[in-house]
């Protein structure tokens, strides 16, 4: 269910496991439910409306997973207060009043929709705001919300892949049954985000599609979602760092209308725990950087 602060404290929490398995991590940025109180009261819409663009439910999903050996990170703020897979300073001068940092991203695609580092809408173009935010504002959520999630995302990756050679990120995320109005289309059950074999080594993306089939699944890859900020942004694997994006249909595991879990919500969680054993058993050479023969 989702709550209702004055502060929000933690913003954020890595449950770590007892003994560390393998190169891991599990992160879903989006799957926060505490709303500020002090947002709600600038918000022109109720939090039923709010949660919208939330990814209900998803770090319960993957929780188990810390028992089998990885990490899980998790974001407790709600996605339309502060989007941290997006850029830093990507916002839409429109909502704000000030001005906004040379350096903003004004023009991306995602501000043009409305879905900004600083949200302008949720669901179906629902404005969030009655009236213009003062730029303080948006500057003091990236600061104060934006920038720890990142740095410690970092950390995370980085410790994981001094201890391992290599790291492999699954951001965990939710996406509605159907596209919207324009497009009643059923979905995937999956799709998998790569940024078009960019983000990771073909090898990981093959093990999910592979046990998810396995399951009963169906799985799109890239499309309609190729992986936002943090797969692109994280994915290296030249390096030995690799980012994939896990989109979950909500009609696998909860009502998408009363924002309550299915009876499938268990069995999913315990299949999503055998995918975790799945990409555990790739070898680590196959993930590591190249290195060449020394012959």
């Amino acid at each position: 269910m989702p709550a209702v602060h004055d502060e929000l404290n933690p913003a954020f929490d890595i449950i770590e496991p007892a003994a560390w398995r393998g190169p891991i991590i599990f992160n879903s940025p989006h799957s926060g439910s505490i709303y500020p109180r002090a947002f709600l009261a600038h918000a022109q819409l109720d939090i039923a409306t709010l949660r919208r663009s939330e990814d209900s439910f998803v770090d319960e999903l993957f929780a188990a997973v810390v028992d089998r050996g990885f990490p899980l990170m998790r974001a407790h703020f709600p996605r339309c207060y502060v989007d941290v897979n997006r850029e830093p300073y990507e916002l839409d001068p429109r909502m704000f009043e000030g001005r906004l940092p040379s350096f903003a991203n004004t023009r991306s695609m995602r501000v043009a929709g409305g879905l900004g580092t600083v949200a302008r809408v949720v669901g179906d173009a629902h404005e969030i705001y009655d009236q213009r935010l003062p730029v303080d504002e948006a500057l003091a959520r990236i600061e104060g919300l934006y920038k720890p999630y990142h740095r410690a995302l970092r950390r995370l990756i980085t410790g994981m892949h001094r201890d391992f050679g290599a790291a492999v990120l699954i951001d965990c995320h939710s996406m509605p049954s159907v596209a919207g109005n324009k497009d009643d289309r059923p979905r995937a059950d999956f799709v998998l985000g790569d940024r078009y074999g960019t983000s990771c080594v073909p090898v990981i993306a093959e093990a999910i599609e592979t046990a998810l089939t396995s399951f009963g699944h169906s799985v799109s890859r890239n499309k309609p979602y190729a992986g936002g900020f943090i797969t692109e942004h994280y994915g290296n694997p030249s390096v030995g760092v690799h980012a994939i994006q896990l989109e979950v249909n909500r009609a696998l595991y909860m009502d998408e209308r009363r924002y309550e879990r299915s009876a499938n919500f268990a069995l999913l969680a315990a299949n999503l725990v055998t995918l975790a054993d799945r990409i555990a058993e790739i070898p680590l050479d196959e993930i590591r950087p190249y290195r060449a023969a020394a012959e």
